[in-house]
């Protein structure tokens, strides 16, 4: 794992102090909150509150425009497609509004794109076939705002357009009958971070005539998984709607969750938002990604169990099939990535033939977090490629997409997630253009965000009790991860088979245990007597009726003096590497250097993160990193199962032999 830079919050204990009193609140639980910026009761309780707590629904442009709009072909008997998309987003909202529609006896009908042969949103296509049903009138949900093209089309068929959604609108708006969406420059709606089954929500509610909490009741459910399915921050009505949608779900589920919960070995009493990101959302993204998302659309709102389980399974089987399309897929690009040094690219593109699009997007993003960079994975289909990219906060994607955009043929996105066409003849231009676009853009490293730091000796049941009432936790409220700083590693478990690792720690008196998992003791680069930094966070693990505190590691470093300076050199060095830079003042090892990394190695095989560590403080990581291709390049050490050995037989030779040094040097 590449170094990340660890930020560790602060909190005012006296501010915290009088949240807990006014508030009646844990102080751990209000020690955390003022870490994350709350610093009035009213705020505190807000975020602690069971109440939903919903934004007015007209403060949203064209929203009445639409509501009457729709009544009035509901009772003019108008034929009415709702438009939707095949994410969990898309298909929660599209299972939201046509449930809505028929309950009021309209004539309604659903349209889902298919991801692989029709891509996201409206087409022309899709709108004529819609004309050849009947139908009057089309009203979208999470897509068509950049429909402009499309919605101009149906009018010339006669077919009315509502448009609801929340992505990013284009400069002009489409010309439809109504278009709501918060981000339009001349939306007064107070909150904007919603996603678009929030927004068919809100429209439904001034068809109504109700407030928004009024409804919660019969799509709050719904409305929570779109929320976490999307990825929208757990803030303001978000979070309220989230923490009531559990509730109902966990309560009365409809019969669709209920099979969706059964299939995926979920405890209903124990759900969380974790638990709906990891096994639910996926088997509702899955039926679009590996054939037709209407299946989750008939899924969510089928009122059979027995029917609902089959289709469940059906989706649970798919959702296995494509997380080993995607293992292999990953698996492939990570060995592309290594053998052609793109992991050292500010970008990383890669590209593989007839990889699946259903789930390239979800490669992007395990080698966005593998690299921690952004990565953009293509699938190559004759002269055409296809594919999605992942950013990280820091580097807008979409910007350096746009910049390259006489590269594409087609593309669209936002600041994190994008998707692009291309023709395969243009690909390396493409590598190397937005490479040098990301040279130019100022450099941020990926942060590791820490609540706290604490001492292990105060970590503790209540506190991770304390924890839970910050619940739920996702995008905008993470988890709380706390550092505890210089402790040291006294034992190493393997668990199930070397798959994980149980650590015991010292500080002072005090000794603790904590998993790290998913990490197996070959790839595990420290020792014991080693003194470490932890990222960690805390839960309760129920045992046979008993309580225990769970420590869980999320980042592990040796505990060292760390400056900024180390990310300045690791962006260096990949841009020495990539051949796009050279600074030889940061890069280039002394003989003393080399010698020194070299003496390392022969002592005892050594893997490469322990050589970064052991040098951080010394020659440092650039010109350690140097010194590991000057020593490779002249066959003097080999890498051998991820750890540097000395080569047999080699003897001595001379530094410009190599071709790296040379270049180090000026010479080539």
């Amino acid at each position: 794992m590449p170094f990340k830079k660890w930020e560790i919050g602060t909190a005012d204990k006296e501010t915290a102090k009088m949240l807990a009193e006014e508030c009646d609140a844990d102080s751990f639980a209000a020690l955390i909150a003022v870490s994350r910026g709350i610093k009035s009761p009213a705020e505190f309780e807000l975020m602690m509150s069971n109440e939903p707590l919903l934004c007015e629904p007209r403060e949203l442009a064209d929203i009445s425009v639409a509501a009457r709009f729709l009544n009035k072909a509901i009772e003019d008997n108008k034929k009415i497609a709702v438009f939707g998309d095949y994410d969990c987003d898309g298909v929660t909202a599209t299972a939201i509004m046509l449930g809505y529609l028929k309950d009021r006896g309209a004539d309604v009908c659903a349209y889902i794109p298919d991801r692989a042969d029709e891509g996201y949103s409206m087409s022309k296509p899709a709108v004529l076939r819609l004309h050849n049903q009947g139908v009057n009138v089309i009203v979208t949900v999470d897509n068509g705002i950049s429909c402009a093209d499309e919605i101009e089309y149906a009018k010339t068929l006669n077919i009315d357009v509502v448009v609801t959604d929340h992505h990013l609108p284009p400069e002009k708006l489409p010309d439809a009958v109504a278009v709501v969406d918060p981000h339009r420059k001349d939306c007064q709606s107070s909150f904007k971070e919603v996603c678009g089954a929030q927004v068919a929500y809100k429209l439904i509610c001034v068809m109504e005539d109700k407030e928004p909490e009024e409804l919660l009741s019969r799509y709050g459910d719904l409305l929570a998984i779109a929320i976490i399915g999307d990825v929208m921050p757990l803030i303001n009505e978000n979070r309220s709607i989230v923490k009531y949608g559990l509730g109902l779900i966990k309560s009365r589920p409809r019969i669709g969750v209920s099979a969706l919960i059964n299939s995926a070995g979920i405890d209903r009493n124990a759900l969380t938002s974790g638990r709906i990101s990891f096994g639910i959302v996926p088997r509702i993204n899955t039926a679009g990604r590996m054939g037709s998302a209407y299946r989750a659309l008939d899924l969510l709102l089928c009122e059979d169990m027995m029917q609902a389980l089959t289709i469940a399974g059906e989706l649970s089987d798919d959702n296995a099939l494509r997380q080993k399309i995607e293992k292999d897929i990953l698996g492939e690009a990570v060995l592309k990535i290594e053998k052609n040094g793109y992991a050292h690219n500010r970008v990383i593109v890669v590209e593989g033939v007839n990889w699946h699009v259903g789930v390239v997007g979800i490669v992007a993003s395990r080698l966005c977090d593998r690299y921690l960079k952004p990565a953009i994975v293509l699938s190559v289909d004759g002269d055409m490629a296809h594919g999605s990219g992942r950013s990280y906060d820091g580097f807008e994607l979409y910007n350096a997409i746009d910049a390259c955009s006489d590269e594409l043929e087609k593309y669209g996105g936002h600041a994190l997630a994008a998707g692009v066409s291309i023709k395969i003849e243009k690909i390396a231009d493409f590598r190397n253009k937005i490479n040098e676009y990301a040279l130019k853009e100022k450099y941020l490293p990926p942060v590791l965000n820490l609540d706290l730091k604490i001492n292990p000796a105060a970590m503790d049941t209540d506190m991770a009790y304390a924890i839970k009432a910050l619940e739920p936790f996702g995008f905008g409220n993470p988890a709380p991860q706390f550092g505890v700083f210089g402790v040291t590693l006294q034992n190493i478990t393997e668990l199930s088979g070397g798959k994980h690792l149980k650590l015991l720690f010292k500080k002072e008196a005090t000794v603790f245990a904590a998993l790290l998992f998913s990490v197996s003791l070959d790839k595990f680069c420290f020792k014991v007597g080693d003194v470490c930094d932890l990222a960690v966070s805390l839960d309760i693990n129920e045992y046979k009726g008993n309580n225990m505190l769970s420590v869980q590691i999320k980042a592990i470093r040796l505990s060292l003096d760390y400056s900024d300076d180390i990310f300045v050199e690791i962006s260096e060095f990949d841009d020495f590497v990539s051949g796009y830079a050279l600074n030889r003042d940061l890069l280039c090892p002394s003989r003393e250097d080399i010698a020194l990394v070299y003496r390392s190695i022969a002592s005892s095989p050594v893997s490469e993160k322990r050589l970064e560590y052991q040098f951080l403080n010394g020659p440092g990581y650039a010109k350690t990193m140097t010194a590991l291709m000057v020593l490779s390049d002249l066959g003097l050490i080999s890498l051998v199962n991820g750890s540097y050995t000395v080569s047999k037989g080699k003897n001595k030779t001379d530094l410009m032999n190599s071709a790296v040094y040379r270049r180090l040097k000026g010479g080539d």
